[in-house]
């Protein structure tokens, strides 16, 4: 599941392992050393991500049915500073929705529903307004229901259980956030509602459900909906970063996440969910085509997603993947079919370490021989940052902005968070958490006329179209001043939103997120540029905040 922005709080026959057995083989030796080069490149990129003294991950790396890396990195639990074993147990967070969207497919082969029926057919009385939502654009984050998660107040609840019911009538009175079919747009409402449509057509449980038909039938010993778990094995301890390092995750009832993110498994297992996706079981090859095909809205753009996996490319080769976060976890598995590759990595913290995407990402690449482009950065003056400064046009009503902030360009696209690029030549530049690079091509007139993003092997230019906006104003305050601010304020039980200061800089820290900078609006007022966001202290003294957000207030008292 999806954490909330970056100002609130962290929201959310038997398969065995494969063996060869073949004699040797002129080539072979050769072959091996080749795979132990690769081991070895593999181990080195995980280790230099993973700190031995912090939280880290369990990795594993697959390809043709033999493991080129399996490892645990970092610290299972810091509280007794026991390592990471590559077998222990991990939360999924959306990872989950795959598992999720094949149980709808089994029973759609079945007869049992079909993924045209209007949601109304399972719960009569739910409020479409008029509308067809079907059960394909509940798979495919198309529906227009506004996820539950999603809402400022998410955190206040997010500890209690629920039931199935009881979440659905929370979200149901929402108004949809676009026509059915017309957009995409994340959502783990429409998952949850999937959970319950697989209640209702199997007459069985969620967490029973997956457990009988794909768990049991797969070997997945260590896989279930968390809390109905059938093995012992051990499990790694949930983290987030706090003010004096990594702590304990705040809790969350497993209830809420459910059939969109309540998933726990061990890189194994879902080696073995791997294998059986390539050998084609559980699921007729039609019902695994859909699945890894792109849904296509109304006007005809393909929305990057299919039923429950992500549909992109990596160095040129089709991959289909998913990422999860989850308090106290954030994970990633992909899998390239025509290459026969699968990774996964499952890291126990929800924050301030590495991207498990980027270092799964990273690792398929060595996997398949194509590793990424590496850079070395290097320092431009402002007046060379200055020339690239501009609004460009990624497509119709879709833009890219970049701005200097001091020595460095920040780049940010529409309706996501700024991104902080640095320099490799004088007109290029890189995602430091990322794998993507852009290029200027200057005007006459000095000024950057457009950029050239390059991803996955392809070349898109974007023409510069205007200037970029001007920032709303801050003002500087004394340090005094804002020094009465500084504290911690509860935003709900055990999420806390802390306010520190580092020299004349400002910043907010909410449980299980980095630090965002803030900005003086005036002496009580402060709002931060990366996120439409502020802090209010009403009261004029510093007894309580109130964060206004999302067209939403959450008051928070100091502690």
């Amino acid at each position: 599941m999806p954490k909330l922005s970056a100002v609130c709080v962290a929201v959310f026959a038997l398969l065995g392992a494969p063996a060869v057995h073949a004699q040797e083989a002129p080539g072979a030796a050769q072959g091996a050393q080749s795979a132990q080069s690769t081991a070895a490149r593999l181990d080195a990129l995980v280790s230099a991500s993973y700190k031995p003294t912090e939280p880290g991950a369990t990795v594993i790396v697959v390809k043709d049915g033999k493991t080129l890396l399996r490892k645990g990195y970092g610290i299972a639990d810091t509280s007794g500073m026991k390592p990471m074993d590559p077998g222990m147990v991990l939360r999924l967070g959306s990872i989950t929705k795959q598992f999720t969207a094949v149980a709808i497919l089994m029973l759609a082969e079945e007869g049992k529903l079909s993924l045209t029926d209007d949601l109304t057919r399972f719960f009569p009385d739910y409020p479409t307004r008029g509308k067809t939502i079907t059960v394909e654009h509940l798979l495919t984050h198309t529906s227009g229901i506004a996820s539950y998660t999603s809402r400022p107040d998410y955190p206040l609840t997010m500890g209690r259980d629920v039931t199935v019911a009881q979440m659905i009538d929370s979200f149901k009175n929402d108004p949809l956030d676009f026509e059915p079919g017309s957009a995409y747009r994340y959502n783990n409402s429409g998952y949850f509602l999937l959970g319950a449509i697989i209640e209702k057509v199997s007459g069985m449980p969620y967490a029973k459900f997956l457990e009988q038909r794909i768990f049991v039938p797969l070997g997945m010993k260590d896989t279930a909906y968390e809390g109905f778990e059938r093995s012992s094995t051990a499990h790694a301890a949930g983290h987030t970063p706090g003010p004096k390092g990594f702590e304990r995750a705040a809790p969350l009832s497993m209830t809420q996440p459910y059939a969109a993110g309540s998933l726990v498994s061990t890189v194994d297992d879902l080696a073995r969910w791997d294998a059986a996706i390539t050998q084609g079981r559980l699921l007729k090859p039609a019902s695994w085509q859909r699945a890894f095909t792109s849904y296509t809205l109304a006007d005809g753009k393909p929305t990057g997603y299919g039923y429950g996996w992500q549909i992109a490319q990596l160095q040129g080769a089709p991959t289909v993947a998913h990422g999860g976060g989850i308090n106290g976890f954030s994970t990633y598995a992909l899998r390239l079919p025509e290459q026969k590759v699968f990774v996964a990595v499952l890291s126990n913290a929800d924050g301030g370490l590495a991207n498990p995407g980027v270092v799964a990402s990273k690792a398929a690449a060595i996997a398949i021989g194509k590793p990424f482009r590496e850079f070395k950065e290097i320092a431009l003056d402002a007046a060379t940052l200055d020339r690239y400064v501009g609004v460009y046009e990624v497509e119709k009503g879709v833009t890219r902005t970049f701005k200097r902030e001091g020595g460095v360009l920040v780049m940010q696209r529409s309706g996501r968070p700024p991104m902080r690029l640095k320099a490799f030549s004088q007109n290029g530049f890189y995602l430091p958490e990322g794998f993507d690079w852009f290029e200027f091509a200057l005007d006459g007139k000095g000024k950057a006329g457009s950029v050239t993003q390059y991803a996955d092997g392809r070349e898109m230019k974007q023409p510069r179209i205007g200037d970029a906006p001007a920032e709303r104003s801050a003002v500087k305050i004394a340090s005094a001043v804002y020094d009465k601010r500084v504290g911690r304020y509860q935003l709900a039980p055990g999420f806390i939103l802390e306010l520190t200061r580092d020299g004349d800089r400002y910043y907010a820290q909410a449980t299980g997120q980095g630090k965002l900078e803030i900005f003086a609006q005036d002496e009580n007022v402060f709002f931060a540029r990366a996120i439409e966001a502020e802090v209010r202290f009403d009261g004029g003294d510093s007894s309580y905040l109130v964060l206004h957000q999302n067209g939403q207030q959450i008051r928070a008292p100091r502690l």
